[in-house]
């Protein structure tokens, strides 16, 4: 297929230049072996593969290398063969139909879509061209190939070293002008192919007199291989063993016994039916051919300097655009040399010839600030050298990072004592400054102790409110205690300042408790709230039996309680009970004494009593007066109204009759 010239050395991979005079398929000491020039093809109607496809893989090593693809005849040549005959320099194309416009075009696609894609018409020459010089981005790319029109468009493809057009089904064009050994292409089996079938077809050679085809081993043992009939295709499978392992070479040469000027034969290579691709493509242009159109990129930064992993893209016929890397934006587009037209900062029009185009582009970049807050309350109090993490880098707040523009996730870090919220991502612009706040809520709690928390009335105890959290910076905050009625302390019962790090909040209230009840602190400002209650012995009671010789006995028991809370004061429950019918029976309850505001009795209820009797209760000085009782158990109670204390309010009561 082609006349394989040695791989020469690429030009520096900071400048995208199509001038790059190719590589060869094969090894110096393999292309002794071959001559001249053994086309592919691509045949516009009736052969069983339309497109020709070739692959070009990319690594990451090799991505900033000049790819250097270029081909030479891509035009379908009018001169080529006229009239039945052949013109100078033939290579193979011919038009089956002469009204037929033909017209052959190649594509190449990567990951990213068309990387540039050409149309080539008809003329009355062979010519070289670029399709295209720079390096590519790592991936694998596919040229596609595709002739419209009845007839077939013979070309040759050649890509710099160290890439190579890898294919495992192609189409090539045997001339009788070349009857020497032409190598088509270079299949490479590896040691994990042993135990499999290598399967080599070709299709459509016309028959044995017409051309012969061959494969040559590793260790150059030569097998032919059967040639197929007109529109055929002939197998040949060969187990693969060690001992063939690595690689093969197969050939076509055209027989002297040849009625044809060229003929176009598809292979086809198969390992256990599997397309198994081989190494193709390779030529040396004519001595006297000089490349027809060459575009010279350069993608460089503002001082000059080649930008790391830029490339471009040929769109049509004469556009090119700069294809750069994340993060970069063009600035500004030249032609230095040739003609064509400015169209934008990424876009430049070319005329056919010798041009090249500068894109200068920079690093857009903004940048994001980062900042940590304690929601506490209403306020928001700022957190210094909190560690947080964005684009695989680790910062602590606040921080200004530096990154090109697009959006950034923030991640956090747990700060103890506290919850967060994850925050969304930062959007940097380019030229300005995106801002995340990350958001952290202390735990806080507090608590309260009452010492002692059973104790007789109106005895002393200390209550102790605390403030803590294992947050580790200061939070401002106000400790208050609110007391219930009956309790009451001569100190301050809130306390201003700051807890955290280590360090609580702590407020001590001596007071003095006069009735169970429960007390509450706050913490400031975030209304935080726990109790503290306390349980006071009752004040206590008194009794007194009387008995009259020959009259009767009766007995009555006091006893005094703190009132409910809420309610001022104290129960007094006075239990009568009684052997005989009784008139006028007095209770004497004296009223305590002692106190700035006379104590008071409130109204007197029955709760319990026969039904027959008649109390009819009133007061008369200190006696509570029952009109008539009969035997048994009365309750009478009423709320005594006093500002003593509890250890006053029990008077001993007396009976009369």
């Amino acid at each position: 297929m082609l006349n394989f010239s040695f791989p020469r050395s690429p030009r520096p991979a900071l400048v995208l230049s199509a001038a790059l005079l190719g590589a060869g398929l094969l090894t110096p000491g393999a292309s002794a072996q071959t001559g001249g020039v053994l086309p592919l093809v691509s045949v516009g109607q009736k052969w069983p593969q339309a497109q020709e496809t070739y692959v070009i893989r990319v690594t990451a090593q090799d991505a900033a290398r000049p790819v250097g693809l270029e081909v030479y005849s891509p035009t379908f040549n009018l001169a080529d063969y006229a009239d039945g005959r052949r013109g100078a320099g033939y290579f193979g194309d011919e038009r089956y139909n002469q009204q037929d416009q033909m017209e052959t075009t190649f594509t190449l696609v990567g990951p990213a879509g068309t990387v540039v894609e050409r149309r080539f018409g008809m003329n009355r020459e062979h010519t070289w061209e670029s399709l295209y010089a720079g390096p590519l981005p790592a991936g694998t790319y596919t040229l596609k190939v595709t002739t419209r029109g009845d007839g077939k468009n013979s070309f040759a493809l050649r890509t710099a070293a160290p890439f190579a057009l890898e294919t495992s089904d192609f189409s090539v064009n045997a001339r009788d002008t070349e009857q020497t050994p032409l190598l088509a292409a270079r299949l490479f089996i590896t040691p994990d192919w042993v135990g499999k079938t290598l399967s080599l077809q070709n299709y459509d050679l016309d028959g044995p007199r017409e051309a012969e085809t061959w494969a040559v081993q590793p260790g150059g043992a030569r097998v032919n291989l059967t040639p197929s009939d007109n529109g055929k295709t002939a197998a040949d499978k060969f187990p693969i063993t060690a001992a063939l392992v690595g690689e093969w070479q197969v050939f076509i040469r055209v027989l002297p016994t040849t009625k044809q000027y060229s003929n176009a034969i598809r292979y086809s290579f198969r390992m256990n039916d599997a397309p198994f691709p081989a190494r193709v493509g390779g030529f040396t242009p004519p001595a006297d051919l000089k490349l027809l159109n060459q575009l010279l990129v350069e993608v460089v930064d503002p001082q000059g300097r080649p930008v790391p992993g830029a490339t471009y893209a040929v769109i049509g016929d004469g556009s090119v655009k700069p294809v750069l890397p994340p993060g970069w934006q063009a600035v500004s587009s030249a032609l230095v040399q040739g003609t064509g037209n400015i169209i934008s900062p990424t876009e430049v029009r070319y005329q056919p010839g010798y041009n090249k185009v500068r894109f200068v582009a920079r690093q857009a970049e903004g940048q994001l600030v980062v900042e940590a807050v304690a929601v506490y309350g209403t306020q928001r109090i700022a957190m210094p050298n909190v560690p947080f993490e964005v684009a695989g880098r680790t910062f602590t707040t606040p921080a200004t990072v530096p990154l090109t523009p697009g959006d950034y996730a923030v991640k956090p870090t747990d700060v103890p004592g506290s919850t967060f919220t994850q925050p969304a991502p930062g959007r940097v612009p380019d030229g300005g400054t995106g801002r995340v706040v990350i958001e952290y809520r202390p735990l806080t709690e507090i608590t309260l102790s009452t010492t002692p928390d059973v104790l007789n009335a109106c005895d002393p105890a200390q209550l102790v409110a605390v403030a803590k959290t294992d947050f580790p910076y200061r939070l401002p905050a106000r400790v208050r205690l609110n007391l219930p009625s009956g309790w009451s302390s001569d100190y301050p019962l809130e306390l201003s300042g700051e807890f955290g790090g280590g360090q609580r909040l702590n407020l001590k209230v001596p007071v003095r408790i006069c009735r169970s009840d429960t007390a509450e602190a706050i913490l400031d400002p975030i209304d935080l709230r726990t109790t503290g209650p306390a349980q006071v012995r009752n004040p206590g009671g008194a009794n007194v039996t009387r008995n009259v010789q020959g009259g009767g006995r009766a007995s009555l028991a006091k006893s005094v309680e703190l009132a409910p809370a809420g309610t001022q004061g104290y129960v007094v429950t006075l239990v009568l009970t009684v052997d005989s019918t009784l008139e006028n029976v007095r209770l004497i309850d004296m009223l305590p004494q002692g106190s700035v505001t006379p104590a008071t009795r409130g109204t007197i209820q029955t709760l319990e009593g026969p039904s027959l009797a008649t109390l009819n209760p009133r007061v008369e000085g200190d006696s509570i007066v029952l009109t008539r009782v009969i035997p048994g158990r009365y309750v009478l109670r009423y709320t005594l109204f006093t500002d003593l204390p509890a250890d006053r309010v029990v008077t001993p009561p007396d009976l009369s009759w």
